[in-house]
C-alpha cells in the first residue's frame, strides 16, 4: 500500500525559506512525485514534479528561480526547498505519486494515483 506523508509547513515572514519533504512508502519501481498546493478559493496548482527514472524536474513559471525539487532515493524522500517565500505562496501543499509504465517526463496535472494529506503553509508577517 503506497502512503506519501508531507511535512515542514509552517508559518513564516515573506521573505523566508521552507523545506517541504515528502516520504514514500509502499512503492515497487521508480515512481514520479509531483508537488500541488491549493489555496483557500482557489484550483489545485501543480508547482513541480520529479520523473521517474529520468529525475528531470519541472517547475510551474510562478515558482521558477524561488522552489527546487529533489529526491533523496536511500530515503525514499523527495523535497521541495521553497525560498523567498511570499504570501501568495500560502496554501495547503500535496504531494503526489505515481509509477508510471515507461519513463516519461513527469507532470503538473493532478491526475497522479496516490496523495498525501498536505501541509499547510503560511506566509505572513
Amino acid at each position: 500500500q503506497v502512503q506519501l506523508v508531507e511535512s515542514g509547513g509552517g508559518l513564516v515572514q515573506p521573505g523566508g525559506s521552507l523545506r517541504l519533504s515528502c516520504a514514500a512508502s509502499g512503492f515497487t519501481d521508480d515512481y514520479a512525485i509531483g508537488w500541488f498546493r491549493q489555496a483557500p478559493g482557489k484550483e489545485r496548482e501543480g508547482v513541480s514534479c520529479i520523473s521517474a527514472g529520468l529525475e528531470s524536474t519541472y517547475y510551474a513559471d510562478s515558482v521558477k528561480g524561488r522552489f527546487t525539487i529533489s529526491r533523496e532515493k536511500e530515503k525514499n524522500t523527495v523535497y521541495l526547498q521553497i525560498d523567498s517565500l511570499e504570501p501568495e505562496d500560502t496554501a495547503v501543499y500535496y504531494c503526489a505519486g505515481e509509477e508510471p509504465l515507461i519513463y516519461r517526463p513527469c507532470e503538473l496535472a493532478p491526475t497522479y494515483d496516490y496523495w498525501g494529506q498536505g501541509t499547510q503553509v503560511t506566509v505572513s508577517s
